[in-house]
């Protein structure tokens, strides 16, 4: 496993068209349609019964095995490309820095969240093990086999974390545990910490507190949504689905209690119909809270009930993205910014020359999630182009190079500066 620096060649921005933001009247999302009874709960693969065999390679024309975790787990293209089980490359980086291992059930995820690709509604159109998620296949690998070659590589490994993604399953909890348990017994979580994607919906205060008694390092939830209406909207009643943001909020509030200050945080989606001054205000409360936010630029995934809205325009997510950092990481507070009547970022509360300086450190603009071991603003998680395509980047995997910085500094609309 190694990672090894790829071109630093770029491709020229799309066109952003005339939008300035995702205004929360043009992102409404399409209604589930009913799926068909014999197409419910993962039924054709139950029905065939094929007994999984090693690694599962995603593939809509044969017959998806059952595999179940914590027996299996799927993981990211990258993930599968940094450990070894699949080849492939990935533009401009070798390799991830996280693990990102997600629990797979026949049955699949029983919510179901408009721009999510692993949305319930799919049933009728693929089978859970075959559908796409964060623009990405998902190979399905015994979770045997990915303990042992970690475990193999020893201080030679490329992760520097590992995640442990839960679905909404009724044996969500549980398995969580048993994955946890399985990397714990043979990857000392000191050398590769473990995050947990959680939840809420399924767990109680307890279950959080037995994950961080296992050895969990960071508990994250994915809010995704940044404010009460659109959580409803896209993950609630509002699509067919049973997540409530009361509950999101009070486990994470669990989180704050038990993972204790910087080991909890939130996921929130950048251009589902919030203004930017919304999103930020919710990225202070997290920091007033001891946490931190990962940031995702919406990308329409293809087959949710949100494939036809717009992505974010870059300069909407590059404003959000140097606001949040400066929250985050450089104690600057919202109420220090300022925004206009349709709440974009029009200051960022510090001096020009201040802010000049944290363009060109260019860590503002990479991929943000739990961290690494490089810097405690870099993210381990770096999920290559899980929010964009390489064409456009929404979310560096990678430290921006000075061709990436002017491209940045023009999303801005901020002076380029030469050289």
């Amino acid at each position: 496993m190694s990672c090894v620096k790829q071109s630093a060649d770029t491709v020229d921005a799309m066109p952003a068209g005339d939008r300035t933001f995702n205004a929360f009247d043009d992102m409404q999302p399409r209604m589930p349609l009913a799926t068909p009874v014999e197409a419910r709960n993962g039924r054709r693969v139950k029905d065939a019964a094929v007994p999984p065999q090693g690694v599962y390679l995603p593939n809509n024309n044969v017959l998806t095995p059952q595999m179940r975790s914590p027996e299996y787990v799927q993981m990211s293209n990258a993930a599968a490309i940094t450990l070894g089980i699949m080849a492939g490359k990935m533009h401009r980086c070798g390799c991830t820095r996280c693990l990102n291992l997600l629990l797979t059930y026949p049955e699949g995820c029983r919510a179901n969240c408009a721009y999510c690709g692993l949305a319930r509604h799919r049933e009728a159109d693929r089978d859970y093990a075959d559908r796409n998620f964060i623009r990405v296949d998902w190979p399905a690998v015994p979770m045997a086999e990915i303990v042992d070659k970690v475990a193999r590589s020893g201080d030679q490994s490329p992760f520097h974390r590992m995640c442990i993604s839960m679905i909404t399953h009724p044996r969500s909890d549980e398995d969580t545990v048993a994955v946890l348990k399985a990397w714990t017994s043979r990857v000392d979580p000191a050398t590769i910490p473990v995050s947990i994607l959680s939840n809420p919906t399924t767990m109680e205060r307890d279950d959080v507190r037995r994950l961080r008694d296992l050895g969990a390092d960071i508990f994250t939830v994915a809010l995704d949504a940044a404010t009460p209406e659109l959580f409803d909207r896209t993950r609630g009643k509002g699509v067919q689905s049973p997540h409530k943001w009361q509950k999101y909020w009070e486990i994470l509030l669990h989180a704050r209690d038990i993972f204790g200050p910087q080991k909890f945080g939130a996921h929130i989606i950048v251009g589902m119909g919030e203004t930017e001054h919304e999103v930020l205000e919710l990225v202070q409360q997290l920091v007033d809270l001891g946490g931190h936010s990962h940031l995702f630029c919406f990308f329409p995934e293809q087959g949710s009930l949100m494939d036809h809205l717009p992505a974010t325009p870059r300069d909407q997510w590059r404003r959000v993205q140097l606001a949040r950092y400066l929250i985050d990481y450089a104690g600057v507070r919202v109420d220090q910014m300022s925004f206009d009547a349709e709440g974009r970022v029009t200051g960022y509360g510090l001096a020009p020359a201040e802010i000049d300086q944290v363009i060109a450190d260019g860590v503002a603009f990479r991929t943000s999630g739990c961290p690494g071991k490089f810097r405690d603003d870099v993210s381990a998680c770096d999920r290559p182009y899980g929010d964009s395509p390489p064409s456009n980047i929404a979310s560096y995997p990678f430290q921006p190079n000075k061709q990436d910085l002017r491209k940045i500094r023009r999303q801005l609309k901020i002076p380029v500066v030469q050289g």
